[in-house]
């Protein structure tokens, strides 16, 4: 009876303990309380409210997920045209996604007709925005060619619908990522029942939906308006959570919205294109990929296959697709995307059929030995406008601001309903290590002030005496009066140097009109962000937040 007794409250003891090892366990996990206070989290009581189930980032529309690394960038092999200006060096890139394929004119006709609908180019005060969206088709001309059906019908024709759209600006590029942005989270927004359903249709000139607007002045989204009306009744356009007490709007800390769409830069751009997701041999990680496909001929030598050519590009001297009933590479100009295998991270395209514009401002150099990890040359620093009330400051229809290119055309900076931005000042940059200035374009680029142990003492910067900088390119005046006369006063100094300025930007990737040679990856050009061609086009891509890997487990497990 004594040793049933023992045993007895042998078990009890081990349940017991077991019980509150485990209780403690599930405390520690701090997934309903906080690692600093022991509070408890999401409480009616008015604690902080997070949200712990969030999941990693969704792919967004058009985008697959690259997987970051290190890289070398740059041409390694030889360099016959002694350019100089891609010497190979290391560089690490974080996770990221990118475009499937090239933006198509699908996709930048439905961006027209967004603009169109909005912002009818029928009243005056609209018709600059949606005019100085419109893509150059004039870049099909030439003076000894007939191009003509192009100039007509590339842009609009549904056969070349699902081709890439060219004659597109870098202005142009990058205006068209952020109303990407803007779409696809308002139609997040809309899935989850934030806003009511065909909210994104019923948008005026006034009262169009910007994610950062949303973010930082959610009552002022959709112009300030809290309801739509719709065949004759109201409806709430952006509907409170209803999912928690706190009955607050979507933030950035839930984890709902998808970071922006922008243009990929120049060592994102190259990394994606080598296409190193499943190789990892030595001379693949040390640069010596020459294309984005594994071999060093554009040629396909897989049985299926043999013979056929991996990419659109120019053959030879009046070669543009090959021989009639026997076609080389399937295009003579543009090919439709998806014609040619992808590569290893799935991306198609990224050599040949189109050159594709990048986000970095054009050097001549790579400054690896100040920055090797997510290298980029183009930041320009600014911050949301505050008004006298402590509140951002919204662009209206009345305060849209238009500039005037070097080319003539006029585009809108921005459009109602966005937060005006300024440059940075020096509340942000006193006594800070990283920057000390908005604008870094031409940070450390070569010139006499980027040297080590340059001080001007407050003589004459290069700035003030253009025959010390650098970079001393033609500084054309173009202006515009109230009914639209242009006044173009051209530079015509006999002092200038180079055409390399802040506002010229870098393209990757070999085109249709291109040889072989500028195939490789690591190849780099520049031409003007306000100037378009028969033969540059773009795609997005997005930043990647949380884990490097996309199944979010970490090295130790």
């Amino acid at each position: 009876m004594n040793l049933t007794k023992t045993l007895a409250l042998r078990l009890l003891l081990v349940v017991a303990v077991t019980a509150f090892f485990t209780s403690c366990n599930k405390s520690r996990d701090y997934k309903d309380s906080s690692r600093a206070t022991g509070w408890k989290l999401n409480s009616k009581d008015g604690g902080f409210q997070y949200n712990p189930d969030a999941k990693e980032q969704e792919t967004g529309p058009g985008l697959v997920f690259v997987e970051g690394g290190t890289f070398t960038m740059g041409r390694v092999q030889d360099d016959p045209m002694h350019d100089w200006n891609n010497s190979p060096n290391q560089q690490h890139v974080q996770s990221f996604y990118m475009d499937e394929t090239e933006v198509t004119n699908l996709m930048y006709l439905q961006y027209l007709d967004w603009l169109k609908q909005v912002f009818p180019p029928e009243n005056d005060d609209y018709r600059s925005i949606y005019n100085g969206a419109l893509p150059d088709t004039l870049v099909w001309r030439n003076r000894l060619g007939y191009n003509e059906v192009m100039t007509n019908n590339y842009l609009r024709h549904p056969a070349y619908a699902q081709y890439p759209v060219v004659g597109v600006s870098w202005i142009q590029a990058v205006e068209f990522s952020k109303w990407r942005t803007d779409r696809v989270n308002e139609l997040i927004l809309e899935n989850e029942g934030v806003t009511a359903r065909g909210s994104r249709f019923e948008a005026k000139a006034g009262q169009t939906f910007s994610t950062d607007t949303y973010l930082n002045a959610p009552s002022m989204a959709y112009g300030g308006n809290d309801s739509i009306t719709r065949g004759g009744k109201k409806s709430e356009s952006i509907a409170k959570r209803s999912k928690d007490s706190t009955n607050l709007y979507i933030q950035g800390k839930d984890g709902l919205l998808l970071p922006s769409y922008r243009l990929p830069t120049e060592a994102e751009w190259e990394y994606a294109a080598l296409g190193l997701g499943e190789l990892r041999s030595y001379n693949v990680y040390r640069g010596r990929k020459k294309y984005p496909w594994d071999g060093q001929y554009t040629r396909s030598g897989k049985r299926r296959s043999r013979g056929d050519q991996l990419a659109n590009f120019k053959q030879g001297d009046g070669d543009y697709g090959g021989i009639a009933g026997w076609s080389d590479d399937g295009a003579d100009i543009t090919a439709e995307i998806k014609s040619y295998e992808p590569n290893d991270f799935g991306i198609y395209d990224m050599a040949g059929n189109v050159a594709e514009w990048v986000a970095d401002v054009y050097r001549p150099i790579v400054d690896d030995e100040f920055n090797d990890f997510n290298y980029y040359r183009g930041n320009v620093y600014t911050k949301n406008a505050i008004t006298e009330e402590g509140k951002v400051k919204i662009v209206t229809v009345d305060s849209i601001v238009f500039d005037t290119l070097s080319n003539g055309k006029i585009v809108a900076r921005n459009l109602p309903g966005e937060i005006l931005q300024v440059p940075v000042d020096e509340k942000e940059t006193y006594l800070r290590t990283q920057f000390s200035q908005s604008d870094n374009r031409d940070y450390r680029d070569g010139d006499r002030s980027s040297s080590r142990y340059y001080q001007s003492f407050g003589e004459d910067t290069d700035e003030l005496d253009p025959s010390k900088r650098m970079y001393n390119s033609p500084k054309h005046s173009v202006s515009s009066d109230s009914i639209g006369t242009m006044d173009r006063q051209y530079d015509q100094s006999n002092k200038r140097t180079t055409l390399i300025n802040n506002e010229v930007r870098v393209y990757k990737g070999g085109s249709w009109r291109d040889r072989d040679y500028w195939l490789d990856p690591a190849q780099r050009r520049y031409f003007p962000e306000d100037m378009a061609t028969d033969y540059i086009g773009f795609r997005c891509a997005m930043s990647r937040v949380g884990s490097k890997s996309k199944n979010n487990k970490s090295p130790r497990d």
